[in-house]
């Protein structure tokens, strides 16, 4: 992929990106049940305001509650891509952001990766869309996007990826973000 301007809601629709639906309206809005990569996108691009807590549910006791200090570290200005995920072997892209929006709502679900966009005021409002994949490696296409959204906001991450995931291969990958 070749960076272009800026990641938005068009260039990634061009790009074969399908929803574009608020987390509320997931469940009606036939996610695939395949394997690919999601986005959750922020189409306000003024400063954000942050909850003094994430709604978030809390997994394995930990909470997702960070401080505005760290929220406002990780913001990138300008951006609207708010976290770039994937969804590999039996979790497919259905029950990959079925988890995340459980995982928002306050119940428990195996997603803790992208929890910094619940402290969001307005996370209501984000978009989330995905890409589906037959033969491409999902993990791949994540860390391409990924690094292409680092090459446009002078190599910061997307505001809720916490890391970098630096071509994991699936066989190596036992992550839970």
């Amino acid at each position: 992929m070749s960076p272009t301007a800026e990641l938005t809601q068009s260039t990634l629709s061009a790009r074969g990106f399908r929803g574009f639906v608020p987390f509320r309206a997931l469940p009606g809005s036939n996610v695939p049940t395949g394997h690919g990569i999601y986005v959750v996108i922020r189409t306000d691009t003024s400063p954000p305001s942050f909850l003094p807590t994430s709604p978030a549910g809390h997994l394995k006791g930990r909470d997702p509650s960070v401080t505005a200090d760290k929220l406002n570290d990780a913001w990138v200005d300008g951006a609207t891509v708010m976290y770039i995920g994937k969804a590999a072997g039996q979790n497919g892209l259905n029950q990959r952001l079925a988890d995340y929006r459980r995982h928002g709502t306050g119940l428990m679900a195996g997603h803790w990766g992208g929890r910094y966009i619940w402290q969001l005021a307005d996370s209501d409002t984000l978009l989330v869309a995905w890409l589906p994949m037959t033969e491409d490696d999902p993990g791949e296409a994540e860390q391409n996007l990924i690094d292409e959204f680092k090459k446009l906001h002078g190599e910061a991450l997307p505001f809720a990826n916490l890391r970098n995931n630096a071509r994991k291969t699936p066989e190596t990958d036992t992550s839970i973000d």
